[in-house]
């Protein structure tokens, strides 16, 4: 009876012991932002760094109503039981409203939504816009141990419904924070809206397509703003860069002269991509001109749709002709 006793006595133990660590286990964020074993807190001074130049992507590059700019930065930091966007899914109300329309109040709901029900975000974090495609803007975030990812979205302006960011970049590396890292950004299509160009009036994608980057080829249509055959890459259209703040920085923002040398050295090596002219279809030949029993001449023509850029192809002829026989003659 006692050996019946100690039994039972040892398998509640342990089944004690089991629920209070299957408990403890479920309520720490799933993914790798979990096996964070740093230090509680950490500082971050988050630099932006537009690149959208002309001379980078000359294709369409908006000059007015409204030039080529960046909208404000909004992001979080988090544990990976949240996801502000991901790429080849649906965008959410909240992404969808600030990629088309740079407004922020839905997705701000939903981050507080997403941080009252799991407590999956720690903080929220925001950067002014810039009024050019090339420039920098910056503002502080704070990480934790158990929320150490950051994920952000700027919104590019004008355009349909396309955006820059980052999702879900870890920040801890076992058991020390990386003291900086930065990352180039290329442009993605929210998935919520049809236009191929810049300044593409509003029309919604229905059903709504999922988030997808844009490259050089895809969409694959002559029309697309960032369609650049001839290259196998996009160049970076912005970059990021975080760098941790020391202790005694902590609370004090970076004077915007002090930004690490190397974002101004991006801004001045900007590569020139190449564009090449394009033209219209010919037109329908013209009445044959000359005198009668004599051979004339007819005229097509065509018109530049895109004038080239930064050692492109050049413009061929627009205009042809050819020998005739004048109809018509008495």
């Amino acid at each position: 009876m006692e050996n019946l006793m100690f039994v039972y006595c040892s398998c509640k133990v342990i089944w004690t012991l089991l629920v209070t660590i299957l408990g403890y286990a479920s309520s720490l964020p799933v993914g790798d932002d979990s096996i964070c074993t740093a230090e509680e807190l950490a500082k971050y001074n988050i630099i932006f760094t537009g690149k959208w130049s002309q001379t980078a992507f000359p294709k369409q590059y908006p000059l007015y109503r409204p030039p080529a700019q960046w909208s404000s930065m909004l992001g979080v930091t988090h544990s990976s039981d949240y996801s502000m966007w991901k790429k080849n899914e649906y965008a959410s109300n909240g992404v969808r409203d600030f990629a088309e329309k740079g407004e922020a109040w839905v997705l701000m709901k939903e981050i507080e939504e997403a941080g009252e029900k799991i407590q999956s975000v720690h903080g929220i974090f925001s950067a002014p816009a810039i009024s050019s495609g090339t420039g920098q803007t910056f503002t502080e975030l704070e990480a934790h141990s158990r929320h150490p990812l950051v994920s952000f979205v700027v919104r590019i302006v004008p355009s349909p419904d396309w955006f820059v960011g980052i999702d879900s970049l870890n920040l801890c590396e076992g058991d020390h924070w990386m003291e900086e890292v930065s990352v180039d950004l290329f442009p993605y299509d929210a998935g919520t809206d049809s236009g191929f160009t810049f300044s593409s009036p509003n029309f919604a994608t229905i059903p709504q397509d999922t988030v997808t980057e844009i490259t050089c080829s895809s969409p694959s249509h002559p029309a697309n703003s960032f369609y650049y055959p001839k290259l196998k890459i996009l160049p970076p259209i912005a970059q990021v860069t975080m760098v941790k703040l020391k202790k005694n920085q902590l609370g004090l923002s970076a004077p915007y002269f002090n930004l690490p040398a190397k974002s101004n050295e991006i801004i001045d090596s900007v590569s020139e991509t190449p564009l090449d002219c394009e033209v219209s279809q010919w037109s329908s030949w013209g009445l044959c001109r000359g005198l009668c029993r004599k051979t004339g001449t007819k005229i097509r023509t065509r018109f530049v749709l895109l004038q080239p850029a930064n050692n492109g192809m050049p413009c061929p002829n627009l205009d042809e002709e050819t020998g005739c026989e004048p109809e018509n003659c008495v």
